[in-house]
């Protein structure tokens, strides 16, 4: 609207200096010398992006919830203009006889006008007065009112159709979101000169598949690794390098188990006073720089970056590493812009940062001059905002953590680094990993489980459940089997997780995840393939469900193909409320409610017609297919924002 208005006014302006004969043409953007040429400029500018933007636009899904949204608010505004804010509840029908959708915003507003005008107005009253003022649209076909003052909806069955259509012939195209925004990812963040274990797993999954879905959202996405690859912890590991590797600096030391040095290297440094002071002063050799400790720092980070490569690899992680080290030059600057605000406490040494409503303040200098996870966490934060110009902010990290991060996020609000009304900051906490005996996920030993052990015994345990189906004999070729294999192993880990509410604790099972009934991948991915399958079986190809999506109208009379066709189209409104509070269960819920209620039509609808002798086929309902289709497109974007890669056969 806003670039439709402006290309009026330099329509308008042009034809203004047409008249005082001012016309110019210009062929580069350097020649742009008059001002009727820019304004012409501007204008064709305006109008291509606007072309573009409605091109966009019309491919997108609509996100039917939101459109309703848009249409109730309209008409209660026109039915009580004088209401502030009134409330606006639209939510998808729990059972068909209440129509598609409910509006259930009258109760809400009888409230309201208790409170605020002393009228005593009943709800199925202002229902009625709501539907009165609803404005002209698309996709309402009626309303009812219900109950108390219920206001249920039923669409139009051509809308339902044609969105359909939309979908199966530009694909699963995401709403638009207007502004593109930038928006930074925290996530997995392992320490470096210590494996990855069971308790890294969480982060990284959960990071992963949010950065999929702001980048489907059309945001711009930047994916940061915040390694601790710096500390004192380095001190005792580089001074243990020097006694055991004292070539390191021309021969290239054969770390093969950086746990196992990270280990002698803590107990060299717990039970020998010598070697302790040593280490100490390998620190301040290493912060000051000394090339010779910086090379030993540099092999140590590669010996753990070429592990954690191994899993980000099985998982399919794409991360950018940005370490504590990263922001270390930045540190001083940080301690000096708090003090030059008078918000430092000097206490026993210490500069401390009380941050109002926050018992604990933060300590962004020790008494011996050193920084901490404080300060590098406010540095970050800082460079974050500041630098990288971050609109949206998400730290996924888990729920221990949430005092100080909340803490760290009040503090850059305190000092001016971001308005919350502006920035959205955000802390994407999590549970931990439990055993099956509901404590935390250890080894026999009590040791915590090597992350890398554990996708090891995935593709073991997805293997021996191929083969208990007999798929490995004559079903599917061993490179076929190999795919099944890494789908369902790691799939399975990664739905596992996802399925669960983030925010609790979850038990991990390799049993419950591989089981190929209800909520699991096992099932989702073994249901994707079957569908896939249906076309290929009626001898459809590609091309022909193409053009039979361009010419054919999806005919939704049976009961099944109007739940499947709407059930399709609440993918967008899905992933909308994903991108309002971060919880990827809502996604997992949503693609196994498909698959069960695809289940319900095929059970009802033949899409396929045979002969019962010769099992030939008779007839093909294409727009049934089609339904198909349409399902498959949204489970393969559904499966791929999760990180799950889905195979042809299995």
């Amino acid at each position: 609207a806003f670039q439709e208005n402006e290309i009026k006014l330099l329509t308008a302006e042009i034809e203004r200096l047409k008249n005082f004969g001012c016309l110019g043409v210009s062929p580069s953007l350097e020649g742009l010398r008059d001002e009727n040429a820019k304004l012409k400029y501007r204008l064709n500018f305006l109008q291509k992006s606007l072309q573009e933007e409605r091109s966009k636009t019309a491919k997108s899904m609509i996100n039917i919830n939101s459109r309703l949204q848009e249409i109730f608010g309209a008409a209660i505004q026109a039915a009580y203009p004088d209401l502030e804010n009134p409330p606006l509840v639209v939510t998808p029908s729990q059972q068909p006889k209440f129509g598609d959708y409910q509006c259930n915003s009258a109760m809400g507003i009888t409230q309201i006008l208790l409170k605020t005008k002393e009228q005593k107005v009943s709800p199925r009253e202002i229902a009625e007065k709501i539907t009165k003022n609803i404005p002209a649209n698309e996709c309402i076909e009626k309303v009812e009112i219900a109950g108390p003052g219920f206001i249920n909806v039923h669409l139009r069955k051509d809308f339902v159709s044609k969105q359909l259509s939309s979908l199966l012939v530009n694909g699963v195209q995401p709403p638009a979101v207007g502004k593109r925004k930038k928006v930074v990812v925290d996530f997995s963040s392992p320490n470096i000169a210590k494996e990855m274990h069971v308790g890294h797993l969480r982060s990284t999954i959960i990071g992963e598949s949010m950065c999929r879905l702001f980048e489907f959202a059309g945001y711009d996405v930047l994916r940061l690794n915040h390694l601790g690859d710096w500390g004192t912890q380095f001190g005792m590991l580089i001074a243990h390098l020097q006694d055991k590797f004292p070539d390191y600096l021309t021969v290239s030391p054969p770390i093969g188990d950086l746990q196992a040095f990270y280990k002698e290297s803590k107990r060299r440094f717990d039970t020998e006073e010598e070697f302790k002071k040593r280490a100490y002063q390998c620190v301040v050799l290493l912060q000051s720089k000394n090339p010779d400790f910086i090379k030993a720092w540099e092999l140590i980070c590669d010996v753990s970056r070429k592990e954690f490569q191994k899993i980000y690899n099985c998982l399919d992680i794409t991360l950018i590493e940005r370490g504590e080290s990263f922001y270390h030059e930045m540190m001083k600057d940080i301690v000096k812009e708090f003090e030059d605000k008078g918000f430092v406490q000097v206490d026993d040494g210490r500069k401390i940062v009380f941050v109002p409503g926050f018992p604990v303040p933060l300590t962004i200098m020790k008494s011996d001059g050193g920084y901490t996870y404080d300060t590098s966490d406010l540095a970050a934060l800082k460079h974050r905002l500041c630098e990288e110009k971050a609109d949206i902010l998400i730290y996924v990290v888990d729920s221990g953590q949430s005092v100080h991060l909340q803490t760290v996020f009040a503090a850059g609000q305190m000092i001016g680094w971001y308005d919350p009304k502006v920035t959205r900051v955000a802390h994407a906490a999590f549970g931990v990993v439990l055993g099956e005996d509901k404590k935390k996920f250890k080894t026999r030993s009590g040791d915590t489980v090597r992350l890398i052990d554990l996708l090891e015994e995935g593709l073991k345990r997805a293997m021996d459940k191929l083969k208990d189906k007999e798929r490995d004999k004559v079903v599917l070729t061993e490179e076929e089997l190999k795919a099944a294999q890494t789908s369902v192993a790691f799939g399975c880990i990664k739905y596992a997780d996802l399925s669960h509410n983030r925010l609790n604790d979850y038990v991990f099972s390799f049993d419950k995840m591989l089981d190929d009934r209800g909520n699991t991948a096992a099932y989702l991915l073994y249901a994707f393939t079957r569908i896939r399958a249906i076309a290929r079986l009626a001898n459809i190809d590609e091309q022909m469900l193409r053009k039979a999506a361009r010419e054919e109208v999806l005919v939704l009379d049976h009961e099944k193909e109007w739940k499947l066709g709407k059930c399709i189209l609440r993918f967008p409104e899905i992933l909308q409320k994903i991108l309002e509070d971060l919880l990827l269960h809502t996604l997992c819920d949503y693609l196994y409610e498909l698959a069960t209620t695809f289940t319900e039509f095929y059970d009802n609808c033949y899409c396929v017609e045979k002969d019962r002798q010769s099992g030939q086929i008779v007839k093909v309902n294409m727009w049934r297919l089609l339904l198909c289709e349409a399902t498959a497109t949204i489970m393969a974007k559904g499966f791929d924002i999760l990180g799950i890669k889905p195979v042809q056969r299995m």
